[in-house]
């Protein structure tokens, strides 16, 4: 599989008021999913969606979502295309900060995130904490008009992304049209409670597949980001493309039979 270029996403466009840590909030520790990157996967399933002639507004769901960073982000830039958000993590400590990061896609969240880097810049007065101000006023004015359009909505809960019941408790009712997910690979995070059953192969990302089975449709998609050493292969997904940007290998999947690969 060869390093391509990316497909959708333009390299001159600027994402600096988007940046991890400036108005969004960065957990300690968590390795960041690039802003690019993960606008280049939604726009890849979008695609794809929209050859299959549907073209509403989506559901995305993050079964290993941390700091949900990446998902505040990917609603900021694909608003008109975003219904709702839903996030899960094994982490409740992490997943504090998904539930500030969320939190930002409403006027309230990001008042108060305004409030405190004002507070930030008025105690140290440092130049990162004016450049975050100004960050944010433009994050408040893209606000109003995305709020104009709809209001994305956005859910949260604790589960183990590898036990089916979990998910299945937590999302039912839940129609999920897009799983886009960066899984642990060792560096920054790991897979934790990774329940080895003897019938079935052990490996993670296989349990993983097996266990978004309980919550997808026909119509879902999978986006899944990880390192060459995990393969993602399970007998009851369509392979419908693949691609790698740096050490992450991306691989779209659509619930189904066999490993087809389309090219899309």
């Amino acid at each position: 599989m060869l390093t391509m270029p990316y497909r959708f996403t333009p390299s001159n466009q600027k994402y600096s008021d988007y940046a991890n840590g400036r108005v969004f909030y960065g957990a300690p520790g968590q390795a960041t999913f690039p802003v690019r990157l993960v606008s280049e996967i939604f726009l890849h399933c979008l695609s794809s969606r929209q050859k299959r002639g549907l073209t509403a507004p989506v559901t995305i769901y993050d079964p290993c979502c941390g700091s949900a960073y990446h998902l505040a982000v990917c609603a900021w830039l694909h608003w008109p295309h975003i219904r709702a958000i839903i996030g899960s993590d094994i982490d409740t400590d992490t997943l504090s900060f998904a539930a500030r990061n969320l939190g930002l896609l409403t006027a309230v969240g990001l008042n108060q995130r305004i409030t405190e880097l004002e507070a930030l810049q008025h105690q140290f007065g440092k130049a990162s904490h004016a450049e975050a101000l100004q960050s944010a006023a433009h994050l408040q004015q893209q606000l109003a008009q995305n709020l104009a359009l709809h209001p994305i909505e956005s859910h949260l809960f604790t589960a183990n992304a590898l036990q089916p019941d979990k998910l299945r408790q937590n999302l039912v009712g839940q129609p999920i049209d897009i799983v886009i997910t960066d899984v642990p690979y060792g560096r920054r995070a790991s897979w934790h409670d990774v329940a080895l059953d003897t019938a079935a192969p052990a490996a993670p990302l296989w349990q993983l597949l097996d266990s978004l089975l309980a919550v997808l449709s026909p119509h879902s998609l999978v986006a899944i980001a990880a390192d060459k050493s995990q393969m993602c292969n399970h007998d009851q997904y369509v392979r419908l493309g693949k691609f790698q940007v740096g050490r992450r290998r991306v691989f779209l999947l659509q619930p189904g039979h066999g490993k087809i690969q389309t090219g899309d």
